[in-house]
């Protein structure tokens, strides 16, 4: 029997490689996107990976509320059951905590929180009454680990990563699987294209100017070109698992974060994210 996902945030990165995986895989994938004008880069890679007549491709801002609920209603109308979602739409917001607006904080969260959510609601009566179904929310190594420059990013990270924890505990007696996927660095848009700059990041007069030089040119250095098929895969093997668990990390760099903070006196750990990120006065 046939499977069906619907795939968030399907023109690039993850989402892209995730809805070509699955295709592969045999799935049929409703690949969304905010803007259906950039499903070039998608459309290439399906037709060169064989498997366009797999994919749908649909309209979807996952912060259009309206629009979130016209497209469940119409996938609740099909006869296709729809097996799973993955929550992957959304974007970093770079700038130092202090600078950062409450406009442009609420803008992070209205994507990488708040969309998520409301996605994953609009869903879940279909999932529910079906009896199962999995959820996969991208999060990122960002959301058990704060980092400078990034405090937007990892704020919104950590509040979807709560959020998913008790929707979990919610959702498994009901036969749904709810799941976090956590990545480090990847060869991906999250950090170019989909990238946002504050607006006092860009201001030559910030008095955290010199500093954020500092920070982009410590991460451009230090930028790694890790596969980002590996997560995409990864995903793909969690949708075929009927027990996964609430949490993946994928990336040698998370993984070793995640080591030198449960093994590290916070102390030292601080000391070392500041003279690795070149923030240090």
């Amino acid at each position: 029997m046939t499977k069906f996902a619907l795939i968030t945030g399907a023109s690039s990165g993850f989402g892209l490689l995730t809805s070509v995986a699955l295709a592969r895989r045999g799935w049929c994938v409703l690949a969304s996107m905010r803007d259906l004008n950039r499903r070039g880069r998608l459309e290439e890679a399906a037709r060169a990976a064989g498997v366009l007549d797999r994919i749908e491709f649909l309209a979807l801002d996952v912060t259009n509320t309206e629009q979130i609920a016209e497209l469940a209603a119409t996938i609740a109308a099909r006869p296709d059951p729809l097996d799973a979602v993955v929550s992957n739409a959304g974007f970093a917001m770079a700038g130092f905590t202090e600078d950062v607006t409450d406009a442009e904080l609420r803008q992070q969260f209205e994507t990488n929180f708040f969309g998520a959510a409301a996605v994953t609601r609009a869903f879940l009566p279909q999932l529910r009454r079906q009896g199962a179904g999995h959820i996969v929310m991208i999060s990122s190594i960002s959301g058990r680990m704060g980092f400078p420059g990034v405090g937007s990013y990892a704020a919104s990270k950590f509040a979807l990563e709560g959020w998913a924890e008790s929707l979990r505990l919610e959702m498994k007696p009901l036969g749904i699987q709810i799941v976090l996927v956590e990545p480090g660095s990847f060869e991906t848009d999250i950090w170019t294209r989909n990238a946002i700059l504050s607006a006092s990041a860009q201001d030559a007069n910030s008095p955290n100017a010199a500093r954020t030089a500092r920070l982009l040119s410590q991460r451009e250095k230090g930028k790694l070109k890790a596969n980002p098929q590996v997560v995409a895969d990864g995903i793909a093997a969690i949708l075929d698992d009927p027990h996964p668990r609430l949490r993946y990390v994928f990336g040698w760099d998370a993984h070793l974060g995640l080591a030198l903070k449960r093994l590290l006196p916070s102390r030292v750990l601080e000391w070392l994210l500041i003279k690795v990120s070149g923030i240090g006065a």
